[in-house]
């Protein structure tokens, strides 16, 4: 997208925001259609509610096609999102491929939050559709009204864009993305400053990646490690570990899923696509802070060599684990990729992101992720960034008793604790390869990271969830 310095003459689409304490049309715009706008919003009840709108075709009476009046809420940067957001999907499903947005107030915080739901409300995975199912995206906006430069709406742009990239990922077919392909994906990012590492099969047996190879060891698409490492221009200020699941299939293994059950399983990379979507962005914001985007990736099949029910993996931290359950495979490559953060004494956080329960889906929704940390004030720190960027995060409680549940009677624990708790104890398994000292979160997205049906300006499926928020929490150490 362009973005345009000054209003544009002849959009296709006008787009008035209002919010709750301002619901004056510009007199203008209610001039030109003879008060009608302002009778529309009173006969309608519109109330500005984030996210809102009204839209109408401009028959001529101005220079665009259409005109929309969009609600931003309390007008706070969230609300400006969804409108922008709102703004975007109307002129993506009717393929307007210029906007124009008239938001009066907010600064910095405000222009960012619109230039990524813009992004983020005109996105749509049609790579497979017919082009008779396909409209236009946007190619062009301005934003005026904004006390903020336009580099701050770029800043927004990269965020948005970042997001469709992990969205992209968690959107394609499994064919099209299997651990090699995934790693390609993150090594197609590669510059002077962002160094791609690719393990193959062989390297990762060698290594000890032992959950990595027995998840992968029934597909004959073989597993793959990656880690990309970015590093600053000046002076780093930190030294970040940011880790993804990236099980590109999961058909259940041994312990094989029904069919419904598998059917949205291409998006069990959605933690090490939301990795590689945020490390597409780092370099262009030119944070100042090392990262590590890690994940390993593989796919979880059914075969003659598939890894077993009462098999016991011995990690790189000396950890035994008994296999209960194939199907829960996740914890297993994560804690490969914890294992391997431990021995990076500089790293002082470590974030790992997964599709990892069905559990959390129960307890949390699609809305949100559920957040586990050994650091209460970490987790504020990522919950404060999440309300921020507008992404639903709840801290859960990593309760110590319930530890009973992983013992094993031949191993140190088991892979699974049961029903009950379940996404809080495959969050207490994770701990055990936690090096000490490090400040940990772990945050399961399985809810909001494959969207079953809309959400605002979110179409169904891959959402991308965290992306923004851990970029901004990036930019503010």
């Amino acid at each position: 997208m362009k973005i345009a310095s000054a209003p544009l003459s002849n959009p296709a689409l006008h787009a008035v925001v209002l919010t709750q304490d301002n619901m004056s049309i510009p007199a203008d715009l209610d001039a030109s259609f003879n008060g009608a706008l302002s009778a529309l919003v009173a006969d309608e009840k519109f109330k500005a509610a984030a996210g809102s709108s009204l839209t109408v075709r401009s028959l001529g009476k101005m220079g665009a096609q259409w005109v929309g009046l969009f609600g931003a809420g309390t007008g706070d940067a969230n609300g400006a999102r969804l409108a922008a957001g709102a703004a975007s999907t109307f002129a993506r499903k009717k393929g307007l491929t210029t906007l124009d947005i008239n938001f009066q107030g907010g600064g910095k915080a405000h222009a960012e939050a619109i230039g990524e739901g813009i992004v983020a409300g005109n996105y749509r995975y049609d790579r497979y559709l017919p082009e008779a199912r396909r409209t236009a995206a946007l190619e062009s906006f301005a934003v005026h009204g904004l006390d903020a430069p336009e580099s701050d709406l770029l800043t927004g742009l990269t965020l948005g864009q970042a997001r469709s990239l992990a969205r992209d990922l968690i959107n394609d077919p499994p064919d099209d993305i299997y651990p090699e392909t995934l790693a390609q994906a993150a090594t197609q990012l590669g510059t002077d400053r962002l160094q791609v590492d690719v393990w193959d099969h062989d390297r990762l047996k060698t290594a000890g990646m032992v959950g990595t190879t027995a998840v992968g060891q029934g597909s004959d698409r073989k597993p793959r490690f990656v880690h990309m490492t970015y590093t600053p221009a000046g002076e780093s200020k930190g030294n970040i570990a940011l880790v993804g699941k990236g099980v590109t299939f999961d058909a259940g293994g041994l312990s094989i899923k029904p069919s419904g059950g598998m059917i949205t399983m291409k998006c069990d990379m959605g933690g090490a696509a939301a990795v590689i979507g945020v490390m597409s962005a780092v370099e262009k914001l030119g944070l100042n802070v090392t990262v590590h985007g890690i994940f390993g990736a593989a796919e979880n099949m059914l075969a003659g060599n598939s890894y077993k029910l009462g098999d016991v993996l011995t990690f790189n931290n000396g950890t035994t684990v008994e296999i209960h359950n194939t199907d829960a495979e996740g914890r297993l490559v994560l804690a490969d990729c914890l294992c391997y953060v431990g021995k990076m004494d500089e790293v002082t956080h470590v974030v790992d992101l997964a599709t990892l329960t069905g559990a959390a889906v129960v307890a949390v929704g699609e809305k949100y992720t559920a957040l586990y940390s050994n650091d209460d004030d970490f987790a504020g720190e990522l919950l404060a960034q999440a309300k921020a960027a507008g992404e639903g995060s709840w801290h859960m409680p990593l309760e110590e008793s319930y530890n009973e549940l992983l013992k094993s009677d031949i191993a140190d624990i088991k892979n699974v604790g049961g029903r009950s708790a379940g996404s809080i104890t495959a969050g207490l398994f994770l701990q055990n390869f936690v090096a000490k000292g490090k400040i940990w979160a772990h945050l399961d997205i399985a809810g909001p990271a494959f969207l079953s049906s809309p959400q605002k300006h979110l179409e169904k499926g891959g959402a991308g969830p965290q992306v923004v928020t851990l970029l901004n929490w990036l930019r503010s150490i």
